[in-house]
């Protein structure tokens, strides 16, 4: 559940002033979810220059496509309702990737039983002021 990765990786306060772009990554299998949101950092019309960070609902399964570096920080959880049983660790979690002020934030979600309510927790405050949703990402 930690945020491996250097404790100063994303320096450069954008964030402070500006709501980080969030994207919400579904899909069938956590593997599927990582590669969506792998391909999308290869993407040349990502921003490559500013740090993304990534929270991924489920464990690897043995062949992560994405690893923490300056640029990438990753925090992995166990599966959950992520508004429900896991909101907790959830909130740590998103918590700690913030203090790191990261220019991007991807959010794989394993079940969308409550995506609604997730959606609008992520959207109330605190957190309202500090992420901007954008369209969802589909594996």
């Amino acid at each position: 559940m930690s945020a491996a990765g250097p404790a100063d990786a994303f320096s450069s306060g954008s964030s402070l002033r500006h709501p980080i772009p969030t994207t919400l990554v579904l899909g069938p299998s956590a593997a599927l979810r990582e590669a969506a949101i792998s391909y999308t950092l290869q993407d040349p019309a990502t921003p490559r220059d500013d740090g993304a960070a990534v929270i991924l609902e489920g464990l690897s399964d043995g062949n992560p496509l994405l690893e923490n570096s300056d640029k990438l920080l990753i925090s992995r959880i166990a599966p959950g309702c992520l508004c429900c049983a896991g909101n907790l660790v959830m909130r740590v979690t998103l918590n700690r990737l913030l203090r790191q002020r990261p220019a991007r934030l991807f959010i794989g979600v394993a079940d969308t039983a409550h995506l609604d309510q997730l959606r609008s927790w992520l959207s109330s405050t605190p957190y309202d002021q500090l992420l901007a949703l954008t369209p969802d990402l589909h594996s």
